[in-house]
């Protein structure tokens, strides 16, 4: 059960002195809370450091050389804040903050968008994107000239797949007309306005006539079963971003695979997160030739399915 007996914000900020005792009051709190991490950081310690150091504008990858930084009482009252802030509101911590990092790289989030934590991020990152394996799903990222993003949200995907393949221009499509405001943020900070393309629309609607060597997507793939036993981190997000349809989640999945081969060049191919969606596209489609590929963090949630696949489904 959890416990929100939590001390005056002044008082905190009174007694608390250094980046290490604020760390260490956030971890006690978000456990005695029973929060739910998920959102970017996986343990109370995790998000405690980011929280911590984001607030303070510090790197969130170098908490070492500051933990024991006495801080000012403009920036404990603040870090006080921002703590019982998550404790009371459970609001994911990327919302208070209004920042999260994927690979390292900074977005702009808040309410009206998901939190991205993609796992196709990570992919795109890695070895099968232009990596010297014997596999690889692109030889040469040079070689990739229009991508297209569906679901972008905060356009995270876009302007990620923009960094990893040069020369490429990039569409990005949402249903959201607010979540394509908090994408424009990203697109200006990142300064990538002359390849990302924002559209606003269902799917490929928005892009009659247009071809792309690679579509990514992480659409909304919750079930309804699911969606009732979130917990409140996660239903704080806008639900059409989570929420996709049908008894497993996968109707808006299933209109992807459908319609994407008309959008892809010859050659091309499409990259899906599906969640734990697997079985239930395995059993819709016997015999397609999805490839599972394995992150860090998960196996089977993101697959890879080229034009010449998705044309004999």
């Amino acid at each position: 059960m959890s416990d929100l007996n939590l001390p005056a914000i002044d008082s905190v900020a009174a007694e608390l002195i250094s980046v290490r005792d604020f760390i260490r009051y956030a971890v006690s709190r978000f456990n005695r809370a029973g929060l739910v991490h998920g959102h970017g950081a996986f343990t109370a310690y995790d998000e405690a450091v980011f929280m911590v150091l984001e607030t303070l504008k510090l790197p969130v990858d170098q908490l070492e050389p500051y933990l024991e930084a006495r801080l000012l009482p403009s920036e404990r009252q603040a870090l006080a804040s921002i703590i019982h802030e998550r404790v009371t509101s459970r609001k994911p911590a990327a919302y208070l903050t209004k920042r999260t990092y994927i690979q390292g790289v900074p977005f702009h989030v808040d309410e009206r968008v998901i939190v991205p934590r993609s796992f196709i991020g990570e992919l795109l990152f890695g070895e099968m994107f232009g990596g010297e394996q014997d596999f690889t799903l692109v030889d040469d990222v040079m070689d990739v000239e229009r991508v297209l993003d569906l679901c972008t949200g905060s356009g995270c995907l876009a302007i990620l797949a923009a960094k990893i393949f040069p020369e490429a221009k990039v569409d990005a499509v949402d249903l959201s007309p607010d979540a394509l405001e908090v994408a424009k943020i990203n697109v200006a900070d990142h300064a990538l306005e002359d390849r990302v393309k924002l559209y606003q629309g269902d799917l490929f609607k928005p892009l009659k006539g247009k071809k792309y060597d690679l579509i990514i997507s992480n659409p909304p793939y919750v079930d309804a079963e699911a969606m009732a036993n979130l917990p409140e981190e996660y239903q704080a997000e806008p639900r059409m971003a989570l929420v996709g349809g049908g008894d497993d989640g996968m109707d808006i999945v299933h209109r992807i695979l459908k319609e994407a081969p008309k959008y892809l060049n010859e050659g091309g191919g499409l990259l899906v997160e599906v969640g734990t969606g697997r079985a239930a596209l395995e059993e819709a489609y016997p015999d397609a030739e999805f490839l599972w590929l394995e992150t860090e963090l998960s196996f089977g949630e993101v697959f890879w399915i080229t034009k010449e696949q998705l044309e004999d489904l």
